[in-house]
């Protein structure tokens, strides 16, 4: 995959978690052998190198216990967070006025799925560098080594590459090559009044466009909404017609559907399209 396409879509990303979150004030992305893929416009790229730096004494101490899931940071000013996901270390600096549970949420919502639609639309790099170890395949007999038949009526033609195609590569529908349906983490926010349909969840129109986009010939006009103790429902989802709610990871749900799968506001719950 192209690697400025994936940084570009990271580094958007993480200038989007500033936007929704001004208390953010820097916010980097760095892979474990302490290349950095993709950092927010107000993080200079020397403040990065020396908080991989202050951090790597403490990573390779933690490789002893299996790795690290995270660290938490509180100084005078402020925070400094680093966890991490997949095989990247996302940090985070926030003033001492920051909500963490609303940037904890955020980031844990909106990196990962940014991550999980990067690798469904093109391979991703990490996967590219695992090719060059791959075992070199075994040389073929020479013709000198393979055995001749000792009788001439005992040679038969071998199959021609349309024959051996047309016996043993069926053509496969279509059908099969569908992606699987990605799944978001998402904020719940309440969503009321008199004319709102109790059945229809609302999402960010962005993610309504991406989900198409996997989909192109088919429609996406339900959800499967999943708690994180397993209850789950299915449910009619039209776009956000508020814009104070774009671009936050937020999912907007009737009280009805909360009251089913007995979750409120502020809550997070996976979301996934329905392919029909």
């Amino acid at each position: 995959m192209d690697e400025d396409v994936y940084s570009f879509a990271l580094t958007n990303a993480l200038n989007e978690i500033q936007n929704a979150c001004p208390e953010v004030l820097n916010a980097f992305l760095y892979r474990e052998d302490g290349e950095i893929v993709a950092k927010n416009e107000n993080t200079q790229e020397k403040t990065v190198v020396q908080v991989i730096d202050a951090f790597d004494g403490i990573l390779e101490k933690a490789n002893v216990l299996d790795g690290i899931e995270g660290i938490k940071l509180e100084c005078a000013k402020g925070r400094v967070n680093v966890s991490h996901i997949s095989n990247l270390y996302l940090v985070t600096v926030t003033s001492k006025e920051a909500d963490m549970k609303y940037v904890n949420a955020l980031t844990r919502a909106l990196i990962p799925t940014v991550l999980k639609l990067l690798e469904r639309a093109i391979p991703a790099p990490f996967q590219n560098k695992k090719l060059t170890n791959m075992p070199e395949p075994e040389p073929k007999p020479s013709a000198t080594e393979t055995e001749i038949p000792e009788k001439e009526e005992e040679i038969k033609e071998p199959y021609s590459f349309k024959t051996h195609k047309e016996k043993f590569e069926p053509e496969i529908p279509s059908e099969q090559f569908l992606p699987e349906p990605p799944v978001n983490q998402l904020i719940v926010e309440n969503l009321g009044g008199l004319l709102v349909p109790s059945d229809t969840v609302r999402i960010d129109n962005e993610m309504l466009k991406q989900w198409q986009e996997l989909y192109p010939e088919r429609k996406v006009e339900e959800v499967e909404i999943e708690t994180f103790d397993g209850k789950t429902t299915q449910c009619k989802v039209k776009a956000m017609n508020d814009s104070k709610y774009e671009g936050k990871g937020i999912i907007r749900i009737p009280e009805k559907i909360q009251l089913q799968l007995e979750i409120k506001k502020g809550e997070l719950v996976r979301v996934k399209p329905v392919i029909t």
